[in-house]
This record gives C-alpha cells, sequence and structure tokens, in this order.
C-alpha cells in the first residue's frame, strides 16, 4: 500500500466522511457460501501449476503457474510464457486438437472473461466481455464449437456452447435450462448448476456434473446429447465437491474424473459413459486433480498437493503414463519470461535483529501479485472497489525470502501479527539486477501492566479441500509468521468426510515449534442449531461429527447441541458457540430461529462464545450483551475459521484471535483456564488494555465509584474507543494523531452488571482482511450475579426467540424416535420457562447457571 493511501486512510477513519465498502470477491454470483465455491470450482492464483492441457504431439503442455500461460515439454526444465496481462491473471487452458490456438480465462478483479491464444503469433483475443464470470472453457473436438460455464443471466453456473471461428463466438446460448429443486439445501443454491464440461470424441456429446434434487456434495456425473439437450442422462451417483471433472480417454470407452468417495482425499478414478462400477486409478493422502488426457490416450496429465520434503503440499504438475502408473513431475527449473525480470529478496528481522517469518504481499509494476516459486499465495474473500483493483494476495515467508518480478517499482507489505506495526515500502528494481530488501519490524505491544498475553485462534481448518495439502508442522509455520501463540484445529466433516481425522489428538501436536503450539479440537456441525468448537477433548473425537444432515440418515436433529455440550464436558472439554451470527435474531419477523445458544447458556453447556469470529461482530456482540446483562459469565473467545489449505480464504490464521493473560505461561491448560475465566480480549487487529483499580477483564469487583485505565495500540487507525456499561456506552475516548496509539485513565462511577473495553471502525479498512476493524476486552463484573437494570426485557426476548426453536425443533419430522423429539423440546422448553421467570421479577442468585 502506498503512504499516500494508508495517510487517505486514516483520515477517512478520523473523519467519517465516508465508509469503506468491503464486497465479496466475483460478487456478481448470486449462490450461498462463496467461501466454497470460489475455492473449490473457481481458478486461484498459485505459484505452482493449476491447469494443464496435452499439445497435439503428446510431449508439450501448455499450463498455467503464477497467473500466466506457460508451454513446456515433458522431458524439458524450461517453461516458456505464453501469456502476461498487466492487472490481470490467466488459468484454466484448452488447447485445440489441431495445436495452433489455446483458449483461457482471465481474471481482472471484477469478472472472469474466455480469451483465445494464437500461439504462433502471439495475438490474444477476448471471446467474451459481459462482466460476468466464464469458466472451463472446452474446444470441441473439431474446433467449431465450445462449451464453457457461465453466471451470464443468473448469477448462477450454468452450462453454455456457442460456435466459434477466427472472428470469436457466435450464437452463444445456454446448453441447459435454469431448474429449482425442491429439496432445502445449505451449503449450495436451490438453482441447480451444470459444471465441468468435457466432449466426447466424436463431438456430439457434452459430460458434466449436475445437482438435480441431491442435497449435498455438487452433483452426480451426467452426459447430454448436444443435439437434443432434453434427452440428458445421469451416468453415476456420487457425491463430489466441484471439481469431479469426468473427462472421456480419446476412444471414448473410459472417464476420468476425480473422486474422493470412501477416503479423505481426491484421487483419479475411472468409469464408462454407461456409468460402470467406478475403481481407483491412483492412491493417496493428498489431492490429485484437472486430469488430462494426451492424444493418444497412453498418458494423463494432472496436478496434485503431495506434501515435498518438509510437509509442505503446493500444487505441482504430473503426468503419469495410464498403464503402469511411471510418473513423471513437470518441473519449471528454468523460466523465459516474457519480459525482463528483477531478482527480488527480501530479509525480515524483529527489533533484535534476529530473522522473523511474517505475512507478505508483494505487488509488481504490473499491478500483479508475486511469491516466491514455492510459497503458497493466498487470497483474501473481499476488498473494497473504491480502494483496491483486485484482493489482496499474499504469502507467508521464512526470511530470506527470494522471487523473480518484473522491472520497475514494486510495493511490499510485511505484516507479523498484531504487535508490530506494519511495515511498508516501494522499491525500484533494475532488470537483470538483485534487489536485496531488509524489513525491520517495530513492536507495538500493550504495557505490560495489562497483562502478560498468548494470543490464541481457536478456529482453523487445517485441511477442507482445498487447492494445498497441510500439514501440522506447517500450520505451526503459519501460525508463527502471524505471530500466533496457539491454533486449534479445529477437526470436521466437509460432507461426508473429515479431512484431518487422521490428525486429531488429545494432546499438543508434536511438531508444534516453541513459539506457535498446535492443538486439535473439533467443530461439531449442526446449522440447525449452530456449530458449536470443542476445545480440550481429553479422550476421543466425537461421532457423529454432525446432526440435522437433511435428506441424509443423519437427519434427525437429536442431539441437539446440550447434549453434546455433556459429552464434550465429560472429557474435560470447553464448548463454544462459533461464527454466530451475521444479523441480530428477530423472533418476530424471523422466517426460521432455530439456533439453540440462549437455551445451552441458560443451562450452563456453554463456556465462550466468538464474538469476534466468521460473522458479523457487532450483530453478535449485541446478544453477547443481552447474555451479560442476565449476568451469565460468558466470555469471548475468537477465531478465524480459516480453512488453512485454501488459496482463497477467509484468512490468514490468526485474522481473529483471543488474548489470554496466562502470566505469561505459555501452555495448553494455562491458556483454556484463562478463556473460561475471561481473562482477555479478542480481536481482528487492535490491541486493548483494561484495569479496573486492579481489577482486569473476568474479574468481580463491587460497584461503585472506580478508576480506570485503558489503552490501545492498534496495527490500523481506529476510529471508536469506548466503555461500554450494561451495553450502553459510558465513556468515548477523542482519539489524534494516527488514531493508533491511546493511553487514558480517570474515575467512573459504575452501577452493578459489568463494563468493558471495545474499539472499533464503521467500515472496512484493506489493510485488516474481515469486515472491519473490532476489539472488545470481556467483562469486568460489577457485583456478585448482579443483573443489569432492565435484564427483564432480554429474557423476555430470548424467552421469544425460543419459543420460535420450538416451533422450528416441533416441526421437524425426521426424529429417529418420538422419544428423541421430546426430550428436545422438553428441553427447549424448560430453558424458556428459566427465561420467563426472570422476566417476571425471580432473583438474581448465586447458581450454576450459565456459569457451569
Amino acid at each position: 500500500m502506498s503512504r499516500r493511501l494508508a495517510v487517505a486512510l486514516t483520515l477517512l477513519a478520523c473523519t467519517g466522511v465516508a465508509q469503506a465498502a468491503r464486497e465479496s470477491v466475483l460478487k456478481q454470483v448470486d449462490l450461498p457460501h462463496n467461501y466454497y465455491w470460489r475455492e473449490l470450482y473457481v481458478p486461484q492464483l498459485t505459484t505452482g501449476p493449476d491447469y494443464a492441457s496435452f499439445m497435439p504431439d503428446g510431449d508439450t503442455l501448455v499450463y498455467s503457474m503464477g497467473g500466466s500461460l506457460w508451454r513446456q515439454r515433458i522431458d524439458g526444465d524450461t517453461a516458456t510464457e505464453l501469456t502476461h496481462a498487466a492487472r490481470a491473471y490467466d488459468n484454466q487452458p484448452d488447447v485445440a486438437r489441431d495445436g495452433r490456438s489455446v483458449v483461457f480465462v482471465r481474471y481482472d478483479g471484477n469478472a472472469i472473461e474466455l480469451w483465445r491464444l494464437d500461439l504462433a503469433s502471439g495475438r490474444e483475443q477476448a471471446l467474451t466481455s459481459g462482466g460476468e464470470v466464464n469458466l472451463e472453457p472446452r474446444l470441441s473436438p473439431d474446433g467449431r464449437r465450445i462449451a464453457w460455464v457461465s453466471t451470464q443471466g443468473s448469477g448462477h453456473f450454468n452450462l453454455f456452447i456457442a460456435d466459434i471461428d477466427a472472428h470469436g463466438l457466435h450464437h452463444a446460448r445456454a446448453l441447459l435450462g435454469e431448474r429449482k429443486t425442491a429439496l432445502d439445501r445449505y451449503y449450495y443454491s436451490t438453482f441447480d448448476h451444470a459444471i465441468n464440461p468435457s466432449w466426447s470424441p466424436d463431438g456430439s456429446t457434452i459430460y458434466y456434473v449436475s445437482n438435480p434434487e441431491i442435497a449435498w456434495g455438487t452433483g452426480d456425473l451426467w452426459s447430454v446429447p448436444v443435439a437434443d439437450p432434453g434427452k440428458r442422462s445421469k451416468l453415476l451417483s456420487e457425491e463430489t465437491s466441484w471439481n469431479a471433472r469426468p473427462e472421456p480417454n480419446p476412444d471414448g470407452r473410459r472417464l476420468l474424473y476425480t473422486s474422493y468417495h470412501g477416503r479423505q482425499w481426491q484421487q483419479l478414478w475411472l468409469t464408462t459413459p454407461a456409468g460402470a462400477a467406478p475403481l481407483p486409478l491412483t492412491f493417496g493422502e493428498f489431492d490429485r486433480r484437472n486430469a488430462r488426457w494426451s492424444a493418444d490416450g497412453k498418458r494423463i496429465a494432472y496436478v496434485d498437493n503431495q506434501p515435498r520434503d518438509g510437509g509442505v503440499g503446493n500444487t505441482t504438475l504430473r503426468v503419469v503414463t495410464a498403464t503402469g502408473g511411471a510418473t513423471t513431475t513437470v518441473t519449471p527449473a528454468h523460466r523465459k519470461y516474457l519480459a525482463p525480470r528483477a531478482h527480488l529478496v527480501l530479509d525480515i528481522v524483529d527489533e533484535h535483529g534476529e530473522r522473523t517469518p511474517a505475512r507478505v504481499a508483494v505487488l509488481g509494476s504490473d499491478a500483479r501479485a508475486y511469491a516466491p516459486d514455492d510459497a503458497w499465495m493466498h487470497a483474501d474473500d473481499g476488498f473494497d472497489r473504491a480502494l483496491q483493483a483486485a484482493e489482496t494476495h499474499y504469502f507467508h515467508c521464512a526470511p530470506p525470502c527470494a522471487m523473480d518480478v518484473p522491472a520497475g517499482p514494486v510495493k511490499i507489505w510485511v505484516q507479523h501479527g498484531f504487535a508490530y506495526a506494519p511495515w511498508r515500502k516501494t522499491v525500484n528494481v533494475a532488470a537483470g539486477h538483485d534487489a536485496p530488501v531488509r524489513a525491520t519490524l517495530v513492536p507495538q505491544p500493550l504495557p505490560s501492566a495489562f497483562g502478560q498475553w498468548v494470543s490464541a485462534d481457536l478456529h482453523i481448518h487445517m485441511n477442507y479441500g482445498g487447492h494445498y495439502r497441510n500439514t501440522p508442522a506447517n500450520l505451526a509455520r503459519q501460525a508463527r509468521a502471524e505471530d500466533l501463540d496457539l491454533a486449534y484445529d479445529l477437526v470436521v466433516n466437509k460432507e461426508e468426510r473429515i479431512p484431518d481425522i487422521a490428525s486429531f489428538r488429545t494432546d499438543a501436536d508434536p511438531a508444534s515449534v516453541p513459539r506457535s503450539l498446535v492443538l486439535h479440537g473439533q467443530e461439531y456441525h449442526t446449522s440447525f442449531w449452530g456449530h458449536l468448537g470443542l476445545l480440550n477433548l481429553a479422550d476421543h473425537f466425537l461421532t457423529p461429527d454432525f446432526s440435522a444432515y437433511r435428506h441424509t440418515a443423519m437427519a434427525s436433529p437429536y442431539p441437539h447441541n446440550g447434549v453434546i455440550a455433556d459429552l464434550a464436558h465429560a472429557q474435560g472439554g470447553l464448548v463454544g458457540y462459533v461464527h454466530p451470527f451475521d444479523t441480530l435474531p428477530d423472533p418476530a419477523h424471523d422466517a426460521v430461529l432455530s439456533n439453540e445458544l440462549p437455551a445451552d447458556v441458560i443451562n450452563g453447556k456453554v463456556d465462550y462464545i466468538e464474538v469476534i469470529g466468521f460473522s458479523d461482530h457487532k450483530a453478535t456482540a449485541q446478544v453477547w450483551y443481552r447474555l451479560l446483562n442476565l449476568g451469565f459469565h460468558l466470555p469471548t473467545g475468537s477465531g478465524t475459521d480459516a480453512m488453512a489449505n485454501y488459496a482463497s480464504l477467509r484468512g490468514p490464521v490468526g485474522l481473529n484471535r483471543v488474548f489470554l493473560d496466562t502470566a505469561g505461561k505459555r501452555d495448553a491448560a494455562s491458556a483454556m483456564a484463562a478463556l473460561k475465566a475471561g481473562h482477555g480480549f479478542a480481536s481482528n487487529g487492535p490491541l486493548l488494555g483494561l484495569l479496573l483499580d486492579d481489577a482486569r477483564p473476568g474479574d468481580a469487583i463491587a460497584a461503585g465509584r472506580h478508576h480506570y485505565r485503558v489503552a490501545l495500540r492498534s496495527p490500523v487507525a481506529v476510529q471508536h474507543l469506548e466503555l461500554v456499561h450494561n451495553g450502553k456506552v459510558v465513556k468515548s475516548f477523542t482519539l489524534g494523531g494516527d488514531h493508533q496509539t491511546f493511553d487514558g485513565e480517570g474515575d467512573i462511577h459504575l452501577d452493578g452488571g459489568w463494563v468493558l473495553l471495545r474499539a472499533w471502525n464503521d467500515g472496512a479498512d484493506p489493510q485488516v482482511l474481515d469486515l472491519y476493524p473490532y476489539a472488545t476486552t470481556n467483562p469486568v463484573w460489577l457485583g456478585d450475579h448482579v443483573r443489569a437494570p432492565g435484564a427483564g426485557s432480554d429474557a423476555a426476548w430470548f424467552a421469544d426467540w425460543l419459543t420460535r426453536t420450538i416451533e422450528a425443533a416441533a416441526a421437524r419430522d425426521d426424529y429417529n424416535t418420538a422419544e428423541e423429539k421430546q426430550a428436545t423440546l422438553d428441553y427447549l422448553r424448560q430453558a424458556r420457562e428459566a427465561y420467563r421467570a426472570i422476566a417476571a421479577g425471580a432473583p438474581s442468585t448465586d447458581s450454576q447457571r450459565g456459569t457451569r
């Protein structure tokens, strides 16, 4: 980021003249859960290869890598760059059968369009320009037609077909009409999609993946005659995940596709156009995908993420013989670029001169992102179009880090957690020369009087079906680069598989490093009741890992979350509600309100809530404040819900974290004790300190007049710093200068209840890869089990909420037994009656309810 932009952002934050508008990447796609389809389906910028296509000779490949297309002989080590668009990235090449041209897709930060490259002249031609998302172009065997997937006209992924000649596309049309399912789908749209097209050898048929009346997964393998689309037929029923990509061999008798059936990782499988029983062609505890046949059918090119030495699974291009399995790795040891390059070498040191890993973003003179050849490139999931042309791309650097970049100005951003100031610099590099750059990080910690902290991200998914293959050792490296002391991998299902089940253990992972501890817990999935984080499980992983999965054998809403909480507590675990609310629940108007949080809190089942997580922090805080008003000692945790092996993700690891005051102890037991006691604060950037007399967050003192001390240290400008008492702002602090540092103290009279310190901005800041900067301490309690004035109305609100939850639970007809349904309804009704009693004026007592 330029200094001019950084200053502009600070002024914008200070004046409140305008609001930064962070929006999703590819916002024109009208589908739910964009973080899944964007990573699992849409091509991403990676430093390694992503998609490949054979040249007609079968000895040469055209493939995508680093945002460009490249050509390389399979038996060679030199890759030649074919395309290099400024401010855009190319991917998904498909070589014409005559070898004269390549069709591909180009992403410019706004849309993904189809392009064509003439291999002889290097001429590039745009084939679409409508601002839609166009993917997976495939030329027919005779080169006269093209099939692809587009969001044109609907915002959904549908199959399109067009005629193609030297002038471009003609008669573009949807091959299949839109269809809406009668099923209630959670992860997928009510509109069916059609993806992953490929042509039969004679050009009469297109094979694809679609999901008519499929609730889970991206659908089955289908075929459709191009001349008569109404006669589509299903070939094979199997859960898929966006990239099955059925690919007929040259004689059309077999279909190659990617599957994870009965296992955790995607491998190459074979079936037939008649849907014969499939069998695996390859094996391994990693992913193989994006496979293509050679013209003679003797070889298959694919991309895998098999971990290399050191346990890092970047993308790698390989070619395997269809018979025998002899494998060749296509390694671009030498690269011929279209434009001259400089060799940038970045070193990063801390205040002691010690080399320090960090997160790094590098933007070249061509406005494209760069990273070392072996680094995992990651992309943010949103950005403000008024401030950026495209989303931020970054990588984790264990210095020194070297990369080739175009000549000219290069912008570098280095970030090491929240307690160091961001480092930024623009350097000019000359073609053909080395360009050494040294970044010295400057600490900006909170004063030690406020606590001795360890930072923890309580919600990470190490592997979740993404581009890369993560390991505990690499997760520890990711955490270390983010200055994160504790990384909690929550093992969880991705529909029918649980990618990290083999890594689950009840003690600290031996791959942990001294400054970054890796632990494995569990996320319990039920999108009916709300997701749970289960930490510190001392005995075993809870199975099944989910309930209320409609249209499956595990459709029953039982066990509800209270039952799961009891099972976790029985083995010493902590239970938290994770990514709770994107909007404030409205019992009077929400179509369905099934979240079980109020019942579980009043019944003492919940140990923490992610006030800052993959949800709206302000909306979640409003629910939290109402619970605090009722005297429930419910602390905030924090977790990013980062899919740490994704190329496009809500992240990075540690984006959302809780700072726990452990008196300097760095072990898991001390961290969990501090979490449960509420000794800490949660943040996505700003660091907060609060003392009320000598009481810290999580402590209790008498109501009355107290002396407060507050502190703010932030890597970004903060607009609002406030003391909140019983849900209302009682003190706003005036921030000066850069709005990143503040120390203040004074006296204040506080009635019973609670008080906390929070920092927040009205809108987004591109230096925080989240909705907006936000931080909150846990409350300091004022009195013993004292409810806030007006808590009766909060209790009535939760009682109304549970009335709606009871309605939703009673309407379900898929419990396994009548006893399950009765037990569930009794539990919810008991909780509702407890809230109604509070609303009617029942006195506050020193009970175990809500405090476990």
